[in-house]
């Protein structure tokens, strides 16, 4: 049957779908390559295509996973991340991995009335600090900074694992708390977000639920979208970043209000 699904999709790979598979793509690691929320564009995007959900997630987690590790790359040149967050970079793997294992223990109902309350929280915060993020003011983190950021490593890597909606907006805001400017805490972000993502691509690799002609072509695309935006984003700073972060972070409550209530 799982034959016969990868086989249907692969012969229906038209010019057209091509050309929306690449769009989308773009549009997607463009916003995600900054802040987190792509999936919000790319996900959508495939399973109008006519993927059953489990292929859709699995597609998008090829070509975000691609595009994401894109980010990494121009965050690091730039010299946007620092030595913490590849430090981080295990536990947050590690973390994803537990949340994965453990998917169905936890209502998924409830989980996305906690995480409207905490998206809420974190937009309306942000907005009210008006000068938060515009410049760094981490010199040296304490004892009490280390343990704070290898508990957002860990909680946040499980909760990528097992749910993930808003991810990205929290380890922006897990970074901006501890000092960093917004386009060095969206580089931290980015290192970990992919290294949680590693742990939900072997999964749907290891189940078979990935489409790669779709997944390597919306990754192509994706490419070059974490490119131009990463590099937007390290040439107009703070400025270009929190008004991003802050649409991004509504768009997030948006869609898990729809999910509750509407759908």
């Amino acid at each position: 049957m799982r034959g016969i699904i990868l086989d249907n999709f692969v012969a229906n790979l038209d010019p057209m779908t091509v050309l929306f598979l690449v769009v989308a793509g773009f549009i997607a690691s463009f916003i995600d390559s900054t802040v987190g929320g792509g999936g919000l564009i790319s996900t959508p995007a495939l399973l109008s295509l006519g993927l059953p959900v489990p292929y859709a997630l699995g597609t998008n987690k090829l070509a975000a996973f691609i595009g994401c590790f894109t980010s990494v790359i121009s965050f690091w040149r730039a010299g946007k991340i620092k030595a913490m967050a590849f430090k981080l970079m295990p536990i947050s793997f590690l973390g994803s991995a537990l949340g994965a294992y453990v998917v169905y223990l936890l209502p998924e109902r409830l989980m996305k009335n906690i995480i409207v309350v905490l998206l809420i929280a974190v937009a309306v915060y942000t907005y009210r600090r008006k000068d938060w993020g515009d410049t760094s003011s981490v010199k040296e983190l304490g004892l009490q900074a280390v343990v704070g950021a290898l508990a957002m490593a860990a909680g946040l890597g499980f909760y990528d694992g097992f749910f993930g909606p808003g991810t990205g907006s929290f380890l922006i805001f897990g970074f901006l708390y501890l000092g960093f400017d917004f386009v060095t805490a969206a580089g931290n972000a980015k290192a970990l977000n992919f290294a949680s993502g590693v742990g939900a691509f072997v999964s749907f690799a290891l189940s078979g639920t990935i489409v790669w002609s779709y997944g390597l072509i919306m990754a192509a695309a994706m490419i070059a979208g974490a490119v131009v935006g990463t590099r937007i984003a390290i040439k107009k700073g703070a400025a270009y970043v929190r008004p991003l972060f802050l649409l991004v972070t509504t768009l997030l409550i948006g869609k898990q209000v729809y999910d509750i209530f509407l759908k």
